[in-house]
């Protein structure tokens, strides 16, 4: 895969570290509030385009609409 892509083109069971939340100020402190923040781990577990996906962060699992996700911009590692 490509060194950075959104986290909204990852498939299910891929993990990435997030490098970079693209966005306003409000979105980006309230993602950073939910725990997206730089240097972290993000894994997906359930992910059916064009519908929400559901993610595991910092041992939480929170859904993200695709916009949301498209803003986050993760480096992916090779699948669990």
């Amino acid at each position: 895969m490509a060194a950075t892509v959104p986290l909204a083109m990852l498939p299910e069971n891929y993990e990435a570290v997030i490098v970079e939340v693209k966005g306003g100020m409000g979105l980006t402190r309230r993602l950073a509030e939910m725990g997206f923040t730089n240097g972290t781990k993000v894994k997906v577990l359930h992910s059916s385009p064009p519908g929400p996906m559901l993610v595991m962060v910092r041992g939480s699992r929170i859904a993200l609409g695709r916009g949301v996700a498209m803003k986050i911009m993760v480096n992916p590692s090779e699948a669990i």
